[in-house]
């Protein structure tokens, strides 16, 4: 393969980070003598109401025994407003029923921690000072920065320290008020079902403690060993079940502030278009119709450019805006198509740019080069989220304040964002999270907050609905970047892989997305783009994975699994080709490889043994995969039906640390199958003269429910520290897929989606 800048890891994390010589040294004598900010005690009052009274930053007892828990946490589906609850709950000794939940506010302590350390772009076998010191150093930002932010399938990681300790302080300054009370140790009190007991008989409950106790010290927090959890490990039944059932449920969607107006857009017919002109005029006379904005001296600094329209409904808006005569001036994407996109990538591919993510061994040394070489290359293309809920957001700005209500999974860049907008201060800004209709990243961009503050600032103090319609949100998404990659290793005498080379090309989410959000230029690696394929837990002695970065001309973001909703089906195909040509079958040839990785194997295992044999007329692919912590099998049972491949069954397994709600596993297991089997089988978005040649579920399909398989969830039991969920069950079903489909036909596909013929 082309070479590649041999980047040091030391130099490259540290420049990552941003710390040179002087910014180690200003490190140590800065924040080196501090100790970490907690994250128990805030700096913002909670919102209470009827008499509760906060233990710490994140709870208050109220006078009926409610636990009233500050949640930082977005709500798409994922269940955190059930499982992170729990934490506190078990901490407490109170039933889940009786906590409720209120939005937290802006606060450091609420900032999402592990999901900023996460990042660091280490291969698992790294140890040593600079991993130390990296790790040290983010945990440190992240905890200064304070970022509130859902996703990464961090919830529950980043909260089961802070809202276990939240829990189990406010326990034990309950147990010190109860004991002062009666006159009596501490350590001969215990609590159950939200009271003090006593082995006397005596009772008290947290409601008639909770005064005294807010002047308790409690020291510093015991938490309980997993043997004695309650609730945690449970399958509790979700907590907004009902609600969604009903209708009560609210969406960012369903926001109703009284005098309420509606806005639409007239988005650029193609990428990156300039609005030049526009005329009024006829729209005005339109019935309903209250303005018509040019939104684009607004949103200036986001580089966008269209206007909106704004009316008494919303659909008399869609109308007016649809109608609206435009002039455009074409922008540096005109020409942009799929085809250009891939042969750049090709050509990066063919030349010496990259960043080498991970070396070890000698990939091309004399030993290796007479041995059997295997080659491939593999393509997936940008996908859109189609999140079920319009993209929208409601705003207000009266009296140098800003409202928002609106549904997103980063309400503090959301927050920053309006301000800048209104040109008001931060402080300044109220937002409402509602409920997410699905994220998957999509709702971690705040395009749809500028454009609804750019339109609320313009309309007298009236709040504003903005909603896009479902072919704006397809055709100007912030996409899953398309890729390339190209695969080169050498078999030995035994069928063993001697040596792996890897490269591959994509654009970069992150630089992207520190652009638009915060102005900061994109410099340097990023982990997202070679993620899965750097750390993969295969035994193999010499190894090469190298990334080369393209200026992507397509907005590009976070999609549900980020680099290694493509990585992995590279990397498991190929896998799955290395085994026929050794001769293998492709789960004994994974399990060779996987010596020194026992949990890995156990979850290879499970699936292979849960699945157990195709019936006839169907064959099983697998795949093993890695991602935000979690190890995810799956086995595909695939058939082929007129030409067309069908997934009948899916077995998933999954190590995820300790399982603090297994309803929930099983469900985001079968929701990230679902998704990226979606993907799989249909989503492609194309460019062809700057358009984007999708529009709606016609051409940009989702499953329907005839096509969806039966999906089986095994969970291996662990003790280890809870990982991600969320997203870890999306990245396998691809090349498990793809593998199955190898096995039935012969043929071998290695470009998303997966089609015959």
């Amino acid at each position: 393969m082309a070479g590649e800048k041999n980047t040091s890891r030391r130099r490259f994390l540290l420049r990552g980070l941003g710390l040179g010589v002087a910014g180690v040294g200003a490190l140590v004598l800065g924040w080196g003598v501090l100790p970490p900010r907690q994250r128990l005690h805030g700096s913002v009052p909670l919102p209470l109401q009827d008499g509760a009274v906060a233990l710490n930053g994140w709870l208050a007892i109220g006078t009926d025994g409610t636990v009233t828990l500050a949640m930082p946490r977005s709500e798409m589906g994922q269940g955190v407003h059930t499982a992170l609850p729990m934490l506190v709950a078990e901490e407490l000794d109170v039933p889940l029923s009786s906590v409720k939940l209120i939005q937290a506010p802006m606060d450091k302590i609420f900032g999402n921690v592990a999901m900023l350390t996460d990042g660091l772009p280490f291969h698992p076998d790294d140890q040593g000072r600079v991993k130390a010191l990296a790790q040290w150093t983010v945990a440190k930002a992240a905890r200064e920065l304070g970022v509130i932010v859902t996703g990464g399938s961090s919830s529950v990681k980043d909260g089961w320290g802070p809202m276990r300790e939240a829990g189990a302080s406010a326990r034990a300054m309950l147990v010190g008020a109860a004991a002062a009370l009666w006159q009596v140790p501490a350590a001969q009190c215990r609590t159950e079902n939200g009271a003090v007991l006593h082995p006397d008989g005596r009772r008290a409950s947290y409601a008639s403690l909770a005064q005294r106790a807010a002047a308790i010290d409690p020291g510093t927090p015991v938490l309980k060993l997993p043997r004695d959890f309650k609730l945690i490990g449970q399958p509790a039944p979700r907590r907004d079940t009902p609600s969604k059932v009903n209708g009560s449920a609210r969406f960012g969607i369903d926001a109703r502030p009284p005098g309420m107006l509606y806005a639409a857009l007239h988005l650029p017919p193609r990428l990156g278009d300039i609005l030049s002109a526009f005329d009024a005029a006829p729209v005005l006379a339109m019935p309903g119709v209250k303005k018509v904005l040019d939104l684009t001296p607004h949103l200036a600094q986001r580089s966008v450019s269209c206007a909106a329209v704004v009316a008494d409904t919303w659909w008399r808006a869609r109308q007016a805006a649809a109608a609206l005569p435009t002039q455009w001036k074409a922008g540096p994407q005109a020409n942009l198509s799929s085809a250009g996109v891939y042969a750049e990538f090709a050509r990066l591919l063919d030349s010496e740019a990259g960043y080498a993510y991970h070396a070890s061994g000698q990939v091309e040394s004399k030993a290796v080069q007479g041995m059997r070489q295997v080659t491939a290359e593999y393509r997936a293309p940008f996908l859109a989220h189609a999140a079920m809920e319009p993209v929208n957001c409601t705003a207000q700005v009266k009296d140098g304040k800003v409202m928002l209500w609106v549904s997103t999974q980063a309400p503090g860049i959301a927050v920053d964002v309006a301000a800048k907008v209104a040109g008001v201060d931060a402080k300044d800004v109220v937002i409402e999270v509602l409920l997410l209709g699905g994220g998957f990243g999509r709702r971690l961009e705040v395009d749809m907050i500028a454009q609804a503050v750019a339109i609320a600032l313009q309309c007298g103090g009236a709040p504003v609905q903005l909603v896009w319609t479902r072919e704006q949100d397809t055709q100007h998404d912030m996409y899953r970047p398309a890729a390339l990659a190209r695969f080169a290793a050498r078999l030995d005498e035994h069928g063993r892989i001697a040596s792996w080379d890897n490269k591959s090309v994509s654009g970069s989410i992150t630089h992207q997305f520190l652009q638009r959000n915060f102005g900061l230029p994109g410099a340097g690696p990023d982990k997202t783009t070679a993620e899965g394929e750097f750390d993969m837990p295969y035994e193999i002695a010499s190894q090469r994975i190298a990334h080369v970065i393209a200026d992507s001309p397509v907005p590009i973001g976070y999609w549900r699994s980020v680099g290694h909703s493509h990585n992995a089906f590279f990397k498991e195909s190929f896998i799955d080709e290395l085994a026929h040509a050794a001769g293998q079958d492709g789960i004994a040839f994974r399990r060779a490889m996987l010596v020194r990785h026992p949990r890995h194997l156990a979850v290879l295992d499970a699936a292979v043994a849960k699945a157990g044999t195709p019936p006839p007329g169907h064959a099983h692919g697998v795949a093993l995969h890695q991602s935000f912590g979690s190890i995810v099998a799956q086995v595909a049972q695939v058939s082929v039906e007129n030409g067309e491949i069908r997934v009948q069954r899916v077995v998933c397994a999954i190590d995820c640390g300790i399982a603090v709600n297994p309803n929930i596993i099983a469900q985001q297991m079968e929701s990230a199958v679902l998704f990226g089997l979606s993907a799989a089988l249909g989503g492609e978005i194309t460019f062809k003269e700057g358009k984007v040649e999708q529009a709606n579920f016609h051409d940009y399909p989702v499953l329907r429910m005839g096509q969806t398989p039966e999906v089986e969830t095994v969970i291996i039991a662990s003790a280890e520290h809870p990982e991600g969920v969320g997203e870890p069950g999306t990245p396998p079903i691809a090349p498990a897929v793809a593998n199955a489909v190898f096995s039935l036909t012969g043929k071998r596909l290695r470009s998303l989606p997966l089609r015959l013929g």
